[in-house]
């Protein structure tokens, strides 16, 4: 552990540091009159968080909310203070910026950032290939503190350069690589289009995975063309609690296809119905919820990810000694992404294990497509990539996809089944549903 005095705190231990760092951020913006405002509209004042039931009853926030703050929205300290700002991908609309203090960045990210990679088993002097995207995406940023943070030899290619990454993961030896699945995946297919093979050529002992969430599946498929021992770890968090911080899979949590929430003393983190808003128990799903305890310029209360999670069944069993920082599934999907067709509910995910699991397709490539009919409902149209090795025919592909998703989601959509080399690769986070335009 690299803080086993926080670590290794029992669950009444984790509780009583959130409720300091609740009374001490209330303490911080109560004089704030954009706080101030918000905490109103729930009929509370911000130093309300120190109360036990104090966040249960705070207001929620989300972009819109921030939108409306436009350009700085609550920051909390003066602009001088601010070393840089991060800001949200902007898919969904105007990217909202968050700033960042000195001790934000070179403190508390820090210190977060290496307690995740350093359970995932990153070591002092290792040799990292950085493949996040930079400019104001916090990505590429929050590894670059992290390796650092860890003496670790960077080299921060960011994502691209496929056939020169290919190269330089066998010459210059890595042990880690911090990239989206998907561009790992398709760094394998450079390599061997090069005459490298990464099981053989490539030293790569440890994957820190992010961008998207996907299958069990196709982690294990991704690890079969891996040196031997070589773990993919899956890496979340959001712009808005401060970079990738909140979770990492460690090798004690791999096998259940979990992560675990390492940074519960500086980020609370709520698992809620997103209905009611209220706590789900035990290996049920709910919405990521959180509240950065300790940023400076930037905090939020309450955020909500709209991403979807299974709480672990046994949040609380870790063999690691980590006995009161919990445990969740992969990320499930996001509530605003999930598609309702015909009367069913899909997320990207259910299509992905299903893809995952298809002899003969290309794992990296497929496409959700929403048709838009003139005179009914439309159609969901699956499109997937056939290995130009596999030898299998599109039919054969088409028919096993259309059987899985029958049978595991009791609905019928179209099938697209494509040669390898047509479908979009994307080399951060995958855009999976598209909307094409209306038909007649």
């Amino acid at each position: 552990m690299e803080h086993p005095d926080i670590e290794s705190l029992d669950r009444d231990g984790i509780l009583k540091l959130q409720q300091k760092g609740l009374a001490d951020l209330g303490q911080r913006i109560k004089n704030s009159d954009v706080w101030k405002a918000h905490f109103a509209k729930a009929g509370m004042e911000p130093d309300d968080l120190a109360s036990p039931d104090g966040l249960a009853n705070a207001p929620t926030m989300d972009k819109g909310l921030l939108r409306e703050g436009y350009p700085f929205p609550y920051l909390t300290v003066p602009i001088e203070q601010v070393e840089r700002f991060v800001a949200t991908s902007g898919t969904t609309g105007l990217p909202v910026t968050f700033g960042m203090t000195k001790n934000d960045l070179h403190g508390l990210l820090a210190q977060q950032m290496r307690r995740l990679l350093t359970a995932a088993g990153v070591r002092k002097g290792d040799r990292a290939y950085q493949g996040y995207g930079y400019g104001l995406w916090i990505g590429g940023l929050a590894l670059d503190i992290g390796f650092s943070a860890l003496d670790c030899t960077n080299f921060p290619l960011g994502p691209g350069r496929g056939d020169l990454a290919a190269r330089w993961l066998r010459d210059h030896q890595y042990d880690v690589a911090s990239m989206s699945p998907l561009w790992l995946m398709t760094l394998v297919q450079t390599a061997r289009q090069q005459g490298i093979d990464p099981k053989k050529d490539w030293k790569l002992r440890v994957g820190i995975l992010g961008g998207q969430s996907v299958s069990a599946e196709f982690r294990a498929q991704l690890e079969a063309e891996m040196p031997e021992g070589f773990i993919s770890h899956n890496i979340y968090g959001t712009t808005e609690a401060g970079g990738p911080v909140l979770a990492i899979s460690t090798p004690y949590t791999h096998g259940d296809d979990e992560l675990h929430l390492l940074n519960e003393d500086t980020i609370i983190t709520e698992i809620v119905d997103p209905d009611t808003m209220k706590p789900v128990s035990d290996g049920e799903v709910g919405e990521i919820v959180i509240t950065t305890l300790r940023k400076e310029a930037s905090p939020v209360i309450r955020w909500r990810t709209r991403d979807l999670v299974r709480l672990s069944p046994k949040p609380y069993d870790c063999p690691s000694g980590r006995r009161g920082m919990r445990k969740i599934g992969r990320i499930i999907g996001r509530s605003d992404d999930m598609i309702k067709f015909k009367g069913n509910i899909v997320f990207p995910s259910q299509v992905e294990d299903v893809i995952a699991g298809i002899a003969g397709t290309v794992k990296e490539a497929w496409q959700i497509y929403i048709d838009k009919e003139a005179v009914t409902i439309g159609s969901l149209t699956v499109a997937v990539e056939a290995t130009s090795a596999g030898g299998r025919t599109a039919d054969d592909i088409i028919a096993d996809i259309r059987r899985e998703i029958t049978a595991r989601m009791g609905m019928q959509v179209d099938i697209e089944c494509h040669p390898e080399g047509t479908l979009p690769r994307y080399e951060a986070k995958a855009t999976r549903v598209l909307h094409r335009p209306e038909r007649r």
